[in-house]
């Protein structure tokens, strides 16, 4: 018998939400992953860069600087990646740099 069917009412229910926030959690991922995808092959690698290794580990507010950070254009990125400038916004500084330093 599966586990669900062991499983008390709570338990079939709890099981289920996982189940359905895992699945969520995985579209989002597939979503964003698609964002990611920009004009220059070194800012997909270091926008998926970030999303493989921090987006799951981040506060709220981080995710949200993240998705503000994929709204900007192309050159203006490459601009805050490469250090020539540097975001107005002091959160989208910081998340410009935290994706700098990640390792390869």
């Amino acid at each position: 018998r599966s586990e669900s069917r062991r499983a008390g009412p709570c338990r079939r229910r709890r099981l289920r939400d996982t189940a359905m926030t895992t699945h969520d959690d995985e579209a989002e991922l597939r979503r964003l992953r698609w964002r990611c995808r920009r004009g220059m092959r070194e800012l997909d690698r270091l926008l998926v860069r970030w999303l493989e290794q921090g987006w799951r580990h981040s506060p709220t507010d981080e995710r949200a600087t993240f998705l503000r950070l994929l709204d900007s254009e192309d050159d203006r990125l490459w601009k805050w990646f490469l250090g020539h400038e540097t975001p107005d916004d002091a959160a989208l500084d910081a998340l410009v740099q935290r994706i700098r330093a990640l390792p390869h």
